[in-house]
């Protein structure tokens, strides 16, 4: 017998779901694509879209119908979706490689805690992307969309195993789903309810449309799921998962009168993941291949004091990397660089996430020629609703120094406001020498449909060392306020959207912010952000900043002055403040059937660390994608940061990185990559700029000797 979904009015053509008992089928059916078994006719099905980006509250435009039932040993998933504009836009993409193309995102939140869930992701082709979805919080953005979007977000690094076919149809396209239970983490419990929700992304509108009814003003994106009810008898089978390497290489060099080659002893590895429950994983490495990770997009570095971030790749680390994560990202694989071995077992038991890792560094990246070892601990509680507490620990042991960090944190949900907090401390031994050092943070947010803020401060004091995580900048004490506003057009409006908001932003040096003097760096942007109909945004900021010279990057920066006596050097003092102004502007095209684009630029006065001196700086990206074909994909990316003196308009510093990426789909599991990319980096003489002109001099205290900083 067919289920029927209960439903009862919100507003006009708005509807909010009931929990769902969705049926249950001992049957087998073959992922093609097309619903024409019988057990589609009895299948739950979800229907009544909303809206949800960039207007919320209204009925969706494009109809959609999902229907859903389970198996003993997997739940199945039958999307038709209609598109009365065109036809939909589907490639024969990559995995996690959709975000061009209409596609249904299937949150499943199988613990039913409201915090995180899994997410399936298919194009009208049935390619995949898959991940998890979590909680976030709604926010502006400085610098154009940076920040901008509802209140979730979307993290693809992890792969799960499941089956999805679709094709296009003349009033849409339809796509079949079969997820097996062995790829889920679930409850323990005979009968279990979970939360779900759909996501339909119509690239032609740029329209986010969900099934259970979303609110902007919602603090959370997953309480507003629906339910599926009365799932029992789950039948997950073994979960053990086996990936043997055997890897080698050769190393030329050139050598009188001809090469030479150095091969290196083929070296046996692999991974093996083993579900121990449905909840907690497994997984182990030894000797790990990555040659087939792709290459990290180079960066261009503004500001020196800050390093760069890189995001973990390597398949043995994204499997339940979303366990590690904690404020102020304390936890960062990527530091375990070329690990020899390594364990890891995540899962969550009873209200409790535990995430645990430990692996053995090679040599090479030891400092006291020993193998580093790491160990990271995460354990996170759900607590009053949606709130949670958690700690973290790091431990990394190299020969007889370590570094340790010890942390609590907390994120409190009380309505519409969002409260979190850290504190923790590092511990670090360095020939026989320990030095402790504190980091503590809290952050307060508003959700709100018209109304809302984000606001935090952060103190990382200048001992405080995270070996195994990553500070972008420490010794600093950071203050951020951002209110915005939002206003809606009437439907069918060409501005659907706007969004205005002003950041407050103050950096200070970390023992000057508990002197109550002013911040080192001061800022205040005045943003806003335009969706029109059709796909299009638009964005701008004007950014008024001041920034303090920071003395410790100059340390070894001297000046060559004339004397009546002959050349000298003199230290280098440099201008106490800079001012800047600046103007943003990003601009974001629809996706069109074979094309889209988006560009950022910046250009005013800004800081040149070069010289610390007054510049023109002009900074732009520019992303353009082709898909020429279903199989052939072709993304072009330019980089550019220019700083230009004004008195006589010369470049102190010029970059420019060039990247092209070409992908052909031979099927959905085979596709050749070619990636080329070109890095000029230009930097003049230098000279003290903003002052007397004369050259500056690099002093290195090892040789005791001042070298010309010369034009590289």
């Amino acid at each position: 017998m067919r289920t029927l979904v209960g439903t009862f009015l919100l507003g006009a053509g708005v509807t909010t779901p009931v929990a769902i008992p969705i049926p249950h089928f001992k049957a087998d059916i073959d992922v093609d694509g097309f619903l024409d078994e019988a057990v589609w006719t009895d299948a739950a099905a979800l229907r009544g879209f909303s809206q949800y980006l960039p207007v919320d509250g209204r009925p969706a435009e494009d109809s959609t119908i999902v229907r859903v039932w389970y198996s003993p040993t997997a739940i199945h998933f039958g999307i038709t979706a209609f598109e009365s504009h065109g036809v939909a836009q589907a490639t024969l993409a990559d995995r996690d490689k959709i975000q061009s193309d209409d596609q249904v995102h299937i949150v499943l939140d199988t613990f039913n805690d409201q915090r995180q869930a899994f997410l399936f992701s298919v194009n009208a082709l049935g390619v995949q992307a898959d991940g998890t979805l979590r909680d976030a919080t709604t926010n502006a953005g400085s610098f154009g969309f940076r920040g901008a979007g509802g209140a979730y977000s979307i993290d693809l690094s992890q792969d799960y195993v499941f089956e999805s076919a679709g094709r296009l149809t003349p009033s849409g396209y339809e796509v079949e789903i079969r997820i097996p239970f062995k790829s889920l983490r679930y409850q323990s419990a005979t009968t279990q309810d979970w939360g779900i929700n759909i996501i339909r992304r119509v690239q032609h509108s740029g329209y986010e449309n969900t099934w259970s009814p979303v609110l902007q003003a919602d603090p959370s994106f997953l309480a507003k799921s629906g339910q599926l009810a009365g799932l029992t008898n789950l039948q997950r089978g073994l979960v053990l998962d086996l990936n043997p390497e055997l890897t080698s290489s050769v190393l030329g060099a050139p050598q009188t009168p001809r090469w030479n080659y150095d091969t290196q002893q083929p070296q046996l590895g692999g991974n093996v993941r083993w579900g121990i429950t449905n909840n907690l994983f497994l997984n182990g490495t030894a000797n790990p291949d990555f040659s087939q990770v792709e290459a990290d997009v180079a960066q261009a570095q503004v500001d020196p004091r800050r390093s760069l971030f890189f995001p973990e790749k390597r398949p043995f680390f994204l499997d339940g990397l979303d366990q590690f994560n904690t404020p102020n990202r304390l936890i960062y694989t990527r530091r375990l660089a070329n690990p020899e071995g390594a364990v890891k077992l995540t899962g969550k038991l009873a209200n409790t996430n535990i995430a645990f890792l430990t692996g053995v560094d090679d040599r090479v990246t030891s400092a006291t020629d020993s193998r580093p070892v790491f160990n990271w601990l995460r354990v996170r509680r759900d607590v009053l609703g949606q709130s949670t507490i958690g700690i973290a620990y790091t431990d990394k042991i190299d020969g007889g120094d370590y570094n340790r960090v010890a942390s609590g944190d907390a994120r409190l949900v009380l309505g519409p406001y969002a409260i979190q907090i850290q504190g923790g401390g590092s511990f670090t031994r360095t020939s026989g020498s320990t030095i402790a050092a504190p980091l503590w943070m809290i952050a307060a947010n508003r959700a709100g449909r018209r109304f809302g803020f984000t606001s935090s401060i952060t103190g990382i004091h200048p001992d405080f060392v995270a070996g195994s995580g990553f500070i972008s900048r420490g010794g600093i004490v950071r203050a951020n306020f951002q209110p915005r506003m939002t206003f809606f057009g009437s439907p069918g409006a060409a501005l659907e959207r706007w969004t205005g908001s002003v950041t407050l932003d103050g950096t200070w040096d970390y023992d000057r912010f508990f002197d109550a003097t002013t911040p080192n760096d001061s800022k205040l942007h005045l943003n806003g952000q335009f969706t029109f109909r059709g796909g299009w945004s638009f964005a701008t900021s004007l950014l008024i900043e001041s920034f303090k010279y920071p003395p410790e990057l100059y340390a070894n920066y001297f000046i060559e002055a004339p004397t009546p006596l002959g050349l000298d050097t003199i230290p280098y003092v440099g201008t106490n403040r800079l001012a800047n102004l600046d103007a943003v502007l990003s601009i974001s095209t629809p996706q069109f059937q074979t094309f889209s684009a988006n560009a950022f630029l910046v250009y005013g006065r800004d800081e040149n660390f070069f010289e610390w001196a007054p510049a023109d700086i002009a900074v732009a990206t520019v992303n353009v994608n082709w898909l020429p074909t279903e199989q052939l994909r072709v993304n072009f990316r330019y980089s550019h940061t220019q700083y230009i003196r004004p008195n006589d308009r010369s470049n102190v510093g010029l970059r420019r990185i060039p990247r092209l990426k070409a992908e052909y789909q031979l099927s959905r599991s085979i596709f050749i990559r070619l990636v080329g990319q070109y890095d000029a980096n230009f930097v003049d003489a230098l000279r003290d700029n903003s002052r007397t002109e004369n050259p500056i001099l690099i002093y290195s205290p090892s040789t005791d000797t001042f070298t010309p900083a010369v034009a590289n």
